[in-house]
């Protein structure tokens, strides 16, 4: 099993390269980057600032996974997966394409869609419009995926943050309309709170899809901080023989990083087989 973390825990140290090295040592395989922690728009990464990322991580020995909140750092409304405005869509695609080129250009090989506020169905647009309409930009993406090495993943949200692929059924009902290799599943442990299912049961009836998990805890915090108990999870994930990452992503930082980092990696390391 490998393990990783998502960069924005460390935001506030304002290096990325100091993050990777931190998280190297203190035994992490891999760090999923928030673009938005580099620069407010992914174009404005430039080729040096991506070629010292490669070569910090080499050096360190660090996985750069992938990115993930993707959608964050552009204007409000200039990027928006399900919006009616054709002009929307068309900027909102190239945008895509143009993180999918900063994935591969730092190595990563996982794209998270989360994003709840920019793919909520919009008032008088139906779920139907918003499906066709995300499925547009994803397709629009792909091709540049495929070049690239990337696979986008879509991340299933709970209805108290999105309106558009609440439940995995919804979410891979997407997965199986577009239908490319370079599309699949993140499943998320918190997100995963208000299924009628149990985490283990809905990992193992969407292992064909999934390819990113990730490990936090219902109340916010990182694994181990909370009630949740990942034995079940990891057993799931050994069933289906679980290849990928499963990475902390949390969204409390009071902690700090250095504490989120150690307490939560220790924890997952107990159910290592």
């Amino acid at each position: 099993m490998k393990f990783g973390i998502c960069n924005e825990i460390f935001k506030e140290w304002n290096d990325i390269h100091r993050t990777i090295q931190y998280v190297r040592e203190i035994g992490y395989d891999g760090l999923e980057i928030a673009p938005f922690t580099l620069a407010p728009y992914v174009t404005d990464i430039s080729d040096r600032a991506r070629r010292d990322i490669v070569k910090t991580a080499e050096a360190a020995g660090l996985d750069i996974l992938g990115i993930h909140w993707v959608f964050v750092g552009p204007k409000p409304g200039e990027v928006y997966l399900t919006h009616p405005d054709p002009e929307v869509r068309r900027f909102t695609a190239q945008y895509l394409i143009s993180l999918v080129h900063f994935c591969g250009d730092v190595g990563g090989r996982i794209l998270v869609f989360g994003s709840p506020k920019y793919r909520n169905v919009m008032r008088d647009v139906t779920y139907n419009q918003a499906f066709g309409w995300a499925r547009e930009v994803f397709e629009a993406a792909l091709p540049v995926c495929e070049q690239r090495g990337v696979t986008i993943c879509m991340e299933q949200l709970t209805h108290l943050e999105t309106n558009f692929c609440q439940t995995p059924e919804e979410t891979v009902e997407l997965i199986e309309a577009i239908h490319h290799p370079n599309f699949q599943l993140l499943l998320d442990t918190k997100a995963m709170a208000y299924l009628p299912e149990d985490r283990p049961t809905v990992i193992r009836k969407y292992a064909k899809y999934l390819k990113h998990y990730h490990a936090n805890d219902t109340n916010l915090d990182g694994p181990g901080w909370g009630e949740v108990d990942f034995g079940p999870i990891f057993d799931a994930l050994y069933d289906i023989n679980y290849q990928g990452y499963v990475s902390v992503e949390v969204f409390r930082f009071d902690a700090g990083p250095e504490a989120i980092a150690t307490r939560s990696l220790e924890y997952l390391k107990r159910f290592v087989r």
